[in-house]
């Protein structure tokens, strides 16, 4: 089996509420509209959410990927989306914590990605070559450079809402 990994955890204190953070990282638009290298997201039946997403891998070149995920769990301090149970090849978890502290919110992100085939060559013809040790180190800097630019796209867009919500 060849397997290519990455993950992030990291977090972020924002001047919000409980309940604008969490609608915001519960609404995937904002992944798609923010996030470089999400191509799309989209609803399915039963609860599903595909997420298409590009990265550029250096040998490689492009390589583009869906994720079939499902919410796993709801409450008022933790979203988490988890793979569907269908999906065999590409997992996606992503989890937001959220915890207030006193006019702010504190936001741990977490996000798990791994591509699974048979054989490297399903993957990419040339990632025999390459090896999962370094496609992984390379896939494991793009998740955190999209997660990053995300997190940093995250706090321009709630600050500067909850600052025009205290001016009016």
């Amino acid at each position: 089996m060849f397997r290519i990994k990455a993950s992030y955890t990291g977090q972020l204190e924002l001047r919000t509420t409980l309940e604008r953070a969490r609608e915001f990282f519960g609404d995937f638009k904002n992944f798609a509209d923010l996030m470089p290298g999400i191509e799309g997201i989209r609803k399915e039946s039963g609860g599903i959410a595909r997420w298409i997403v590009r990265a550029e891998v250096p040998v490689i070149g492009s390589v583009q990927a869906s994720f079939a995920v499902r919410k796993t769990e709801d409450r008022p301090e933790r979203l988490e989306w988890s793979p569907a149970g269908s999906e065999m090849k590409n997992y996606l978890r992503y989890a937001a914590n959220f915890e207030v502290r006193g006019h702010n919110v504190l936001i741990k992100v977490s996000q798990h990605v791994e591509l699974r085939r048979p054989h490297a060559r399903d993957l990419h013809r040339f990632a025999a070559l390459v090896g999962e040790g370094a496609i992984s180190s390379e896939m494991q800097k793009r998740v955190g450079e999209m997660i990053k630019i995300f997190l940093e796209r995250a706090r321009v867009k709630l600050e500067g809402e909850s600052s025009l919500e205290q001016e009016a």
